[in-house]
């Protein structure tokens, strides 16, 4: 399943309690994150599993939506209801939503 960055701008500001999940590697994150998200590198996700709540749902971004969806793809076969961010941090950062 897919949500736009503006979908999840809007989420943020309606109070969601989604857990924003940023896949990228920590040299991408050291650029900017979206605020609230957590950063778990794709390559951990399996192992991090317990770190997230299943009954919430997982929005996973990365840089420009690829690893992001290999991750909601991880994340739906563990049981979570998972989002990719199609476009990743490069759609939200021109959108002007912010990054922290």
């Amino acid at each position: 399943m897919e949500i736009t960055p503006q979908q999840l701008a809007e989420q943020l500001k309606s109070g969601s309690d989604a857990q924003i999940v940023d896949v990228r590697e920590p040299a991408e994150v050291a650029e900017g994150m979206i605020p609230g998200a957590r950063h778990i590198a794709l390559g951990e996700l399996a192992e991090r599993l317990n770190d997230l709540d299943k009954s919430r749902p997982v929005l996973a971004v990365c840089r420009s939506g690829r690893r992001s969806a290999a991750a909601a793809d991880q994340l739906t076969a563990a049981g979570f209801t998972a989002y990719t961010v199609p476009g990743g941090m490069l759609d939200w950062a021109a959108a002007g939503f912010p990054v922290s």
